[in-house]
Formats: C-alpha cells, sequence, structure tokens
C-alpha cells in the first residue's frame, strides 16, 4: 500500500480512516481489472498482519477492519478467492476487548457479506458463533450493529442456504469427479451452509441462559425451520430438550417465541405423518387393484394364451404410473419419534416450571395420535410421572394429564388381544378374560372412569378383528405391516414396577388411578400382570390400610380380580394374608374391616369367601383374635345388604351344601358364643341354639359377652329377623324358639335390652300360652270366641309356614296336628349329615380352651372389646362396669319396666349400648335416669 493510505488508516479519526479506505478500494479496483492478483493478496495479507491483527493498536485495528471491508467492496466477484484471508481477521476482532473495534467489526463484516452473499456460508458457524456473543453485549451500539449484521445473515440463508453452492467447491467438484457421471456430479457438490455442521455449535449453545441470546436462538432455529429443504424436524431431538428449558424463562419475549417455535415443529411433525400415512393407504389401495387385476388377467390368461404380452404391457405401465407418483414435499422427512419421546419422558421427571410440564403433555398426547406405537415402550417411565401430576396443584397440569391418561389408556386398551394372535397359548388368556366380562362390567359401571369404560367394546371388536386376522384399522404404522406386530407390546414388568411404587404417593387421586391402571391391565392380560405379582401383592395388601375409601375400594376391586383368575390355592392364601394383615394392623380391622369384608363379597363369591376364613380361623392359635374376627364376621352376616343371598342360604338347611355351609362356618364360630348362638338363629337350628344356652350358664358372663347378647336384641328387632319374630305366632312348631329367647332374657340383666326382648315376648305370651298349657284351661279361662280366632289364625299360619318356610330343626314338645311334620324333620336331622352333638362339643371345647387361654395371662375383655368399640361407639365406661356387673343383682321392680320397654319401643333407632352405664347402675342397685 502507499504510504499515504498506510497513514490514513492508522489515524485515530475516523474521517480520515474513511477517506484512506476510499484509496484503497479505487486502488485495488484498478488492480483487479488489471489482473494483478499477486499485489491484490499483498495487500489484504499487510490489511490483516500490520493492521486487523494488531492487537494493543485499537487505531489500526479499526483502519485494517474498514480497509478489508473496502477492498471486498472493490473485489465484487473476485472476492471469493480472498474470503479464507478476509473473514479470519475480523472474526477475532469480534472479541477485541474495546467496544469500538466490536463494533467496527460488525460493520465490517457487514460490507463483506453483502458483497460475498452466498459465499459467505462456509463461515457461518463463526459468523453465528460471534453474533450470539455479542447478542448480549454490554454496549448497546455494538448490539445494535450485531443485530443489523444478524439479520443479513439470516437474509442470506433463507435465500440460499439449501441451493448454493460455492465458487470454489463448484470449480472443484469437475477435478474430483471427472471418471463419475454428470448426474452424479451435481448431487455430490456440497452446499455451502451445511446443517449438519451447524448443529453441534447450536447444540452447544442452546444451554445458555441469556434472555438475549435464547431469543436470538429461538430466532435461528426458527428461521431454519421455515426453508424447507434444510429440514430442520429431522434433527429435532439435538436442541429440543434445551429449547423445552426456554418455557420457563421469566422473559415473556423468550417464553412467546419458543412457544410459536415449538408449536410449529408440532404441527410439522403432524403434517409429515398425516403424508405418509396417506401416501401408505394410496399404495395398498393400488396394490390391492393390482391384484385384482392380475387375478383376473390369469383366469382370462388360461382361456386365452396369447394374452400374454398383453398382460405384460399392462404390468409395465402400471409401474410406470407408480413410479411417476407426484413427490409431496415432507414425504421423505425422517422424524425420529423415539429420541424425541425419550427427551418428553425426561422433562415430565424434571423439576420443570408449569409452562414446560404442559407443553410436554401436549406433545405426548399428540404423539399417541401421531406414532402410539413409539409411545408405548415409554408408558411405564410416563406413568411414573404422569399420575402425580393428576394431582397437582395447578388446573391446567391436572387437566392435561388427565387426557395422556386418557388417551394412553385407550390405546393399551386397544391393544389387548392383539400381540399375540398367532400364539398356541393365546386360547387361554382369552378363555379367561371372556369369562369374566360380566363381572369386570359390572365394576367398571359402577365405579370405573369413562375410559375404562370403553373396555368391554374394545375388547369385542379386537377379538373379532384377531378371528378374521385383520390389523386394527385405527393405529397403523407407516412402515410395512409385519415388522411393527411384535414391537407393539407393553412392558408389563416395569409398568407394573412403576404403579406400585405410586402406591407410596401422597396424593389419593394419584393411588386411585395407579390401581385403576392395575385393574385394567389385569383384566387386559391376567397372566402377564400375574407373572410379576410377586412384589405386588404385599404392596396391595398394605394399601388396605390406606386412609382413602376410594383407595381401598379400588385396591379390593383388583385383589378380587386376581382372586378370581387365580386357583384356589392363590385364593385361601390371600385370604390367610388377609387375617395375618388383620391379626397385625387391629385398628385396620377395627376401622375397615367392614368395609373390605363386604367389598370383597360383592366382587367375589360371598360363600367362598366366608368358607375359606371360616377353614383359616378354625386352625388360628390366637383364641382372642379369632373371637373379635368372627364377631366381625357375624355382624356382617347378619347385617349387610351384599350377604342376602348367603342368608337366606343358610336358613335352608335341608342340601346338603346347605349343611356343609353351616357346619363349616358353626365349627369356627365357636370361637364366639354369641355369635353362634346368632348363627343358629339365623339358620333357624332352635333347638341347638337352645343346647347352646344350656352350655352358656356354664360360661364366665364378662361384660363384652352381655353387650354382643344386648347387640343380638337389637338386631332381632331389625327386619333381617322378621321371619323369627313371625315364627313366635307358631309355638308348637318352633318350641325351642321361646325357649332360646326367654333364655336370653334370664342371661341379661334388667336393661333397656332386656325390656325391648321382655316387651317382644309379651306381646305373644297369650299364643305361647295357649300351646304350652292344657286346652281345657284354656277354654275356661279365655273367653271362647278370643279361643277359636287364635285357633283359626294359627291353623293358617301353620299351613302358610309349612308351604313356604324352610323346616325348622327344633323338636316339638306336643304331639299334634303337627306330628307329620315333626317326624320329617327329625328325618331330615338323622339322613341330612349335621351332627349336633359333635358341634356341641366343638363349641364346648373351643370354649374351655379360651378359657384356659383367659386364665393363662391373656386379657380376652379387652380384645373383645376392641371389636366392639367400632360397631356402636361403646366407650370404656362400658369396661368400669364390670366390677359392677360381677357383684349380685339387687331386684328391681316390675311397674318400672314397662315403661322402658315402651319407650325402647318408640326410639328404636337408638342402640341400648350407649346407656350400658345405665345398665350397669340398674344391676347394681342405682336408679335409672329419666
Amino acid at each position: 500500500m502507499d504510504q499515504s493510505i498506510q497513514r490514513a488508516l492508522n489515524d485515530k479519526l475516523y474521517d480520515k480512516r474513511k477517506v484512506g479506505a476510499l484509496d484503497l478500494e479505487r486502488v485495488i479496483r484498478d488492480l483487479a481489472a488489471a489482473k494483478e492478483f499477486d499485489r491484490i493478496q499483498k495487500i489484504i495479507q499487510q490489511l490483516c498482519n500490520d493492521y486487523a491483527y494488531a492487537v494493543h493498536q485499537p487505531h489500526a485495528r479499526n483502519g485494517g477492519l474498514i480497509g478489508l471491508a473496502a477492498a471486498a467492496i472493490a473485489l465484487g466477484p473476485e472476492l471469493a478467492r480472498y474470503l479464507n484471508e478476509i473473514v479470519p481477521p475480523v472474526l477475532a476482532c469480534f472479541t477485541d476487548q474495546d467496544a469500538r473495534v466490536r463494533y467496527y467489526a460488525c460493520e465490517s463484516m457487514y460490507n463483506i457479506a453483502k458483497v460475498a452473499k452466498g459465499e459467505v456460508l462456509p463461515y457461518f458457524n463463526d459468523i453465528f458463533d460471534a453474533l450470539c456473543k455479542l447478542g448480549a453485549d454490554s454496549e448497546l451500539s455494538v448490539k445494535n450493529g450485531a443485530e443489523l449484521l444478524d439479520r443479513l445473515i439470516k437474509d442470506i440463508v433463507s435465500e440460499s442456504a439449501a441451493t448454493y453452492v460455492s465458487i470454489l467447491h463448484s470449480t472443484e467438484a469437475p477435478l474430483i469427479e471427472t471418471d463419475k457421471e454428470t448426474p452424479d456430479e451435481s448431487v455430490d457438490a456440497p452446499t455451502a451452509f451445511s446443517l449438519v455442521r451447524f448443529l453441534p455449535l447450536l447444540k452447544e449453545r442452546i444451554h445458555v441462559i441469556n434472555p438475549f441470546t435464547r431469543t436470538f436462538l429461538v430466532g435461528w432455529i426458527t428461521l431454519l425451520d421455515s426453508i424447507p429443504d434444510l429440514e430442520l424436524v429431522s434433527y429435532l431431538p439435538e436442541f429440543l430438550g434445551g429449547l423445552f428449558k426456554f418455557l420457563s424463562d421469566p422473559n415473556r419475549d423468550v417464553h412467546v417465541a419458543t412457544q410459536g417455535a415449538l408449536e410449529r415443529f408440532l404441527s410439522e411433525i403432524k403434517r409429515i405423518s398425516r403424508i405418509k400415512k396417506g401416501i401408505e393407504e394410496s399404495r395398498k389401495s393400488r396394490s390391492d387393484g393390482k391384484r385384482k387385476r392380475s387375478g383376473s388377467m390369469d383366469s382370462e390368461n388360461s382361456v386365452a394364451p396369447d394374452a400374454v404380452g398383453d398382460d405384460e404391457s399392462g404390468t409395465a405401465d402400471d409401474k410406470d404410473i407408480s413410479s411417476d407418483d407426484d413427490w409431496v414435499p415432507g414425504q421423505d422427512v425422517q422424524v425420529n419419534h423415539k429420541q424425541i419421546l425419550e427427551i418428553l419422558t425426561a422433562n415430565l421427571d424434571s423439576p420443570l416450571e408449569e409452562d414446560s410440564l404442559l407443553e410436554s403433555l401436549r406433545w405426548i398426547v399428540d404423539f399417541l395420535d401421531i406414532c402410539p406405537e413409539e409411545v408405548l415402550p415409554f408408558a411405564p417411565k410416563i406413568l411414573a410421572h404422569l399420575l402425580p401430576a393428576m394431582a397437582s396443584g395447578v388446573e391446567t397440569i391436572r387437566q392435561a394429564a388427565a387426557r395422556v391418561n386418557t388417551s394412553l389408556m385407550d390405546y393399551v386398551v386397544s391393544l389387548s388381544d392383539e400381540g399375540a394372535p398367532s400364539e398356541s397359548t393365546s386360547a387361554g388368556p382369552t378363555r379367561i378374560s371372556t369369562s369374566i366380562m360380566k363381572e369386570a362390567a359390572n365394576e367398571r359401571r359402577d365405579s370405573s372412569t369413562n375410559t375404562r369404560g370403553s373396555i368391554s367394546g374394545s375388547r369385542e371388536i379386537d377379538r373379532r378383528e384377531s378371528e378374521v386376522q385383520t390389523p386394527p384399522p385405527p393405529y397403523k404404522t407407516p412402515t410395512p405391516s409385519s415388522p411393527p406386530q411384535p414391537q407393539v407390546d407393553l412392558d408389563y414388568a416395569a409398568a407394573v414396577n412403576s404403579l406400585t411404587l405410586l402406591f407410596l404417593n401422597d396424593h389419593e387421586a394419584t393411588r386411585v388411578a395407579a390401581l385403576t391402571w392395575l385393574l385394567m391391565l389385569h383384566r387386559k392380560a391376567p397372566r402377564k400382570v400375574l407373572a410379576f405379582n410377586d412384589g405386588t401383592f404385599p404392596a396391595l395388601l398394605k394399601t388396605l390400610s390406606d386412609p382413602a375409601e376410594a383407595v381401598v375400594t379400588r385396591d379390593l376391586q383388583l385383589l378380587s380380580q386376581i382372586s378370581r383368575n387365580s386357583g384356589d390355592d392363590y385364593f385361601t392364601s390371600f385370604m390367610e394374608n388377609l387375617l395375618q394383615l388383620f391379626s397385625t394392623d387391629r385398628k385396620l380391622l377395627e376401622t375397615r374391616g367392614n368395609l373390605i369384608i363386604r367389598q370383597l363379597c360383592v366382587s367375589l363369591s360371598a360363600e367362598r369367601i366366608y368358607r375359606t376364613l371360616a377353614d383359616c380361623i378354625e386352625k388360628e392359635e390366637d383364641v382372642e383374635f379369632a373371637s373379635i374376627m368372627v364377631q366381625n364376621l357375624n355382624n356382617n352376616l347378619i347385617t349387610a345388604p351384599e350377604l342376602a343371598e348367603l342368608r337366606k342360604r343358610l336358613r335352608n338347611l335341608e342340601t346338603k351344601d346347605g349343611q356343609t355351609f353351616f357346619v363349616a362356618l358353626f365349627r369356627s364360630w365357636c370361637y364366639n358364643a354369641v355369635a353362634t348362638f346368632s348363627l343358629c338363629l339365623l339358620a333357624q337350628a332352635y333347638e341347638q341354639a337352645y343346647n347352646l344356652l344350656q352350655i352358656f350358664a356354664e360360661l364366665e358372663m364378662t361384660v363384652n359377652m352381655l353387650i354382643q347378647i344386648d347387640k343380638l336384641v337389637q338386631l332381632l328387632e331389625s327386619p333381617v329377623f322378621t321371619y323369627l319374630r313371625l315364627q313366635l305366632l307358631e309355638p308348637e312348631k318352633y318350641p325351642h324358639l321361646y325357649k332360646c329367647l326367654y333364655g336370653l332374657l334370664m342371661l341379661l340383666p334388667q336393661s333397656s335390652a332386656f325390656a325391648a326382648l321382655k316387651n317382644r315376648l309379651n306381646s305373644v305370651s297369650a299364643i305361647g300360652y295357649l300351646h304350652i298349657a292344657p286346652r281345657a284351661y284354656v277354654s275356661q279361662s279365655r273367653n271362647s270366641s278370643v279361643v277359636e280366632a287364635i285357633s283359626t289364625f294359627h291353623f293358617h299360619q301353620r299351613q302358610k309356614s309349612t308351604e313356604t318356610h324352610a323346616p325348622s330343626f327344633s323338636t316339638p314338645t306336643n304331639a299334634g296336628p303337627a306330628s307329620f311334620d315333626r317326624s320329617s324333620r327329625l328325618k331330615g336331622r338323622d339322613e341330612g349329615g349335621i351332627r349336633w352333638n359333635e358341634l356341641l362339643e366343638k363349641f364346648r371345647s373351643v370354649q374351655e380352651r379360651a378359657r384356659r387361654a383367659q386364665r393363662s395371662g391373656v386379657d380376652l375383655d379387652d380384645g373383645l372389646g376392641i371389636g366392639d368399640g367400632r360397631g356402636d361407639g361403646l366407650g370404656s365406661n362400658a369396661f368400669k362396669d364390670l366390677a359392677r356387673l360381677q357383684g349380685p343383682p339387687t331386684a328391681v321392680k316390675d311397674t318400672p319396666v314397662a315403661p322402658i320397654g315402651t319407650q325402647q319401643a318408640a326410639h328404636k333407632s337408638k342402640s341400648s349400648l350407649g346407656k350400658f352405664g345405665r345398665l350397669g347402675g340398674a344391676v347394681s342397685g342405682a336408679r335409672p335416669k329419666r
């Protein structure tokens, strides 16, 4: 360079440097016209080495930058061959400490890029990296200069990135490709901009936290995605995770820009999926048409062999048509759904802001529409984080999580019986599943969500489709039909483990949802779930002590469903474990025992449950727990609406099944004397009940026993024992019934229960005296018309009962018109298989064992009180009255008893147990309170 130009470029004033740059531009333009490229090379090297790289001379650096820009402008079309010397020093100045140098570097690069246009694209990564840093510069002028340069580079990229090939590469390509054909040269020539080279830089920069840099990155991502031929969506997994983090940025501009970019990517993925599915369907329809046409042509060929040439020409035409299909933008784009789903699943796991979690859930919902078969392997991980989100405190997150849950469950349900239609073992599971369809439908109708309501319909459709052996239409993959079949299968082991861990979640909604999933999975594939059930079963049993009733109900449904599909060994093991749980967790038995027993009886066979529990209780070593358990089971047997059929079964001891059922219950009920007595009343075995009362006299009358008798008296007034109260009208048919009830009366102290029972017996005492006393005496002491009316009424009652009621096993004391009934009942006792004396001996031995256990230090009364406290809220005052109850009772006048009885009849709803203190007071001689 001339000395004058050198001095001007090194001047501290901008105007003088500008004059020197203009002179330099004129010189280089003349040299370029004269094709003196060597001198131009030397001038550019001098500008780089002496000026642009002069680190500690800011004026020289500024002069070098403006000189390089002037040289680029002067070179014009010849600039490309010098860019390797011009661009690096300008890029180096972007990191200078002096803000003015950084600004002039932006200005210089702007002028160079404006001339070079597409030729600057090979340096895109370096320019992008520099702009990424300058976008967060502290100096406003530098920011503005960087923004201007950024706009220019964006314009160049949007115009040329997809197609522009550098001049240098295009001149070198023919030398390399001389031996190849011309079409290969155009294909192999690389474009100046390479997305593959750029993505590592973007992946590195995507983790920045500066809001200006984030806005800059989102702008570039949006621009590159808008260029059709680049197909940035194919590389989406490289930077999607970082992009989701931008949603949690407090800067509103960053959030809005990121939301828009994610929306565009998702809509593009949907569009590509639709295009591929449409192309696949059109190809299938065309191939079906070809098959039909070839079939018809084959039939014609068998008739006319001369048509072979025409057939070949026809197929050739078809090939031409298929090869000339219109190309649809997006049909060749490959989207890596698996890697995207990995990122989305990780987003669910990490503690992100609401917007990030919401967006991830929305993407998963859409992916269940786009490629559900790709989502299925991630189902266990998704469930582990999705179900806790269903209990989120934010309404929008709860709704989004519920949508994902619904869509995922619908898809998993639609896969039932589809995974193995050709296996030889498939007949087993389908037979099991069809056998439980009716029972499962009732559960779904009562307690399932609307997503589970579609299970039965989808199962029937899938079963029908598997018979026809055609793939289901809703969820298809765009790839050929045979490979995806084995892939579409859920990892049941991982899913069950993930759901079981959610039993420990703090939120009720999450625990209910986890049990709902397990119910559906077990209903769909019982054997697959049971195969991994070793660790799940204890967790299900532990969940029975959950504080939420909805969780316990759903847990019982699942346990019932598992037991229903399993053998007797598994069912017995379930009952034994349940008893063991009750034994160790008495609070659970107290608070949830009734709910658990009733719910199981609804879901499973009530008789099977009672038989199995009775067998287990009979072997129980803990006498105290056995008595409490029998008391609970007996209370449910008498009061539960769900066990009405079981009560009817017990009343009929004519059949062999009824007798064996009664005997099974009796042998285990022996642990609780009052429960055994009430069982005999339920079964109408009044003579056996009276014999039990004789043994009661040998037992020690404890507070707990009196409380249970008190409860039994209240239950005798309930609708369950209506038949028993009506049988009081037929004393000659049921003589031992009177003895049983009067025996109870004798056992009770004079309390409200005593008054109620006495009042009930007094209301039918005339009929009882009529049949017990001699007839002549009755006719003398009563009015003849009354006698006749009562006799007629009794005759009709007896006739009706012989037709409708099950015969009793009590023996009448007097002979008369009922002698035939008596003989038939005795015959039933002899041949029926119930050995009443053995049962009495069993009862006596068990009670003796309980007495010995009590003497050896077991506090039986307190244990039984636990079971009673649950039922009617009996306080500790009842146990304080034990000392007073054991003393000799004082006489109480008969006159106040009648008003007590009438008062009790008027207030049936109140239990006399709450007044147990009053009962104790009356026994000890205290005056009853009004």
